[in-house]
C-alpha cells in the first residue's frame, strides 16, 4: 500500500537494501585494505629498548629473545641501551615515543619500584603504558670474593660492623630492586656507614667487586652465576622463595635470618600506551613462542633466570601488585625519596 505523498513499504526497504550493499561494497575493500596492510607487520625494525647498560642482566635476557624471534619469524628486532638515571632515562624514553608499534621496552622492577622512590619520573606506569609479556626472572644475590673470610651474611654484617669505614657495596641503578634491597639491609641491620656504590649497570657493579674496590656485590644472579661457579665469587644469600637449584648449599635470605626478604629481578615487555593491539599480539605472540622454543629454558637457565611465558594480563597483574608492593617496603624501611 502506498502512502500519500510518499514511496512504499517495499520501495523504501529496496532502496535500504541497496545502500547497504553500497556501503558494504565501498568499506569492504577498505577493511582488506586495512588488514592487508597490517598483516605485512613488521615491516620494519623492531625495537626494544633495555632501560640499563650492556651486558646487565635486562641486557642479556632482551638480546636472548630478541635473537630467538629473529630466528622464528625472520624479521629484525634490535636492542637499543638507553641506561641512566635509575632507569628512568630509557623508561620516559619510550613513554614519549611513537605509539606505532616499532618500539618496546624491556622493563625490571624499577618499573614499579621508581614512581614510589623517586618525586618525579619521566613516566605514568598506569597511563603511559600496556603489557606485552612476562619474559625471565632471576634471584637476587649477595656476593663477596672468594678470600674473604666469610659464610654467611650475618657474618658479613658482623665484619662490617666492626670495620665500618672498610666495607661497602656495589649495586646497580637506584631504582633497581638490588639495589633496593642493599638499602633494606642497610636499614634492618643498622649499617648506615655501609656505603652504596651505585653502577650504571649489573656488570659493571659485578666488577667493582672482581676488581676488589668494593667488598660485597647486591645484584641479580644472572651476572654473578659463572664467577660463582668458578669460585672467585661466594655467593651468601639469594632473595627468592626457594634456594636456586644450581646452588643448594646457598640459603634464600629468609633461611639467612631476614623475614620477608625477597627481591627478584623481573624481565617482560611493555608498550607505549595506544599501540595498536595487533601490534602488542604480535609481540606477545612471537615472545611466547621463543621463551618456548627448544633449549630457551636451558640458556636462561644458564645464565641465572628461569623462563616465566606468561601473556599480557598475567604481566600486567604482577607489575600493579609490585607497585603497592615496593610502596610499603621503601615506606617501612624510611628509604627517602631522590
Amino acid at each position: 500500500m502506498t502512502q500519500s505523498g510518499g514511496i512504499s513499504a517495499s520501495s523504501r526497504r529496496r532502496v535500504i537494501q541497496g545502500a547497504g550493499a553500497l556501503a558494504a561494497g565501498i568499506a569492504a575493500p577498505a577493511l582488506v585494505g586495512v588488514r592487508s596492510a597490517f598483516a605485512a607487520y613488521p615491516d620494519r625494525t623492531v625495537k626494544i629498548v633495555v632501560a640499563n647498560t650492556p651486558g646487565g642482566p635486562s641486557d642479556i635476557v632482551a638480546r636472548m629473545v630478541a635473537a630467538s624471534i629473529q630466528e622464528a619469524t625472520g624479521k629484525t628486532v634490535i636492542i637499543e641501551n638507553r641506561g641512566g638515571a635509575g632507569s628512568n632515562i630509557g623508561m620516559g624514553y619510550v613513554a614519549r615515543s611513537d605509539p606505532d608499534g616499532y618500539t618496546f621496552l624491556l622493563a625490571t622492577n624499577a618499573f614499579s619500584i621508581n614512581p614510589t622512590l623517586y618525586n618525579s619520573i619521566p613516566y605514568d606506569p598506569v597511563k603511559d603504558y600496556v603489557a606485552v609479556t612476562e619474559l625471565a626472572s632471576s634471584p637476587n644475590t649477595f656476593v663477596v670474593r672468594a678470600e674473604l673470610p666469610v659464610r654467611t651474611m650475618k657474618e658479613f654484617v658482623a665484619l662490617a660492623r666492626k670495620s665500618p669505614d672498610k666495607f661497602n657495596v656495589s649495586t646497580p641503578p637506584i631504582g633497581t630492586s638490588p639495589q633496593l634491597q642493599a638499602a633494606v639491609l642497610k636499614s634492618v641491620e643498622k649499617l648506615p656507614n655501609l656505603e652504596e656504590v651505585v653502577f650504571k649497570g649489573g656488570g659493571e657493579a659485578l666488577q667493582a667487586l672482581l676488581s676488589g674496590t668494593v667488598q660485597m656485590s647486591s645484584g641479580s644472579l644472572a651476572p654473578a652465576a659463572p664467577h660463582i661457579k668458578s669460585g672467585a665469587l661466594k655467593c651468601l644469600a639469594v632473595s627468592a622463595g626457594s634456594r636456586w637449584p644450581d646452588l643448594p648449599d646457598v640459603p634464600t635470605m629468609e633461611q639467612a635470618g631476614y623475614k620477608d626478604f625477597v627481591f627478584p629481578t623481573d624481565c617482560c615487555l611493555l608498550a607505549p600506551a595506544k599501540t595498536p593491539p595487533e601490534a602488542i599480539k604480535w609481540l606477545e605472540t612471537v615472545s611466547l613462542k621463543a621463551l618456548n622454543a627448544p633449549g630457551m629454558k636451558e640458556k636462561l637457565y644458564q645464565t641465572g633466570f628461569l623462563a616465566v611465558p606468561k601473556g599480557a594480563d598475567a604481566c600486567w597483574a604482577r607489575v600493579n601488585k609490585e607497585i603497592a608492593m615496593f610502596r610499603d617496603i621503601i615506606t617501612t624501611a624510611g628509604i627517602p625519596k631522590i
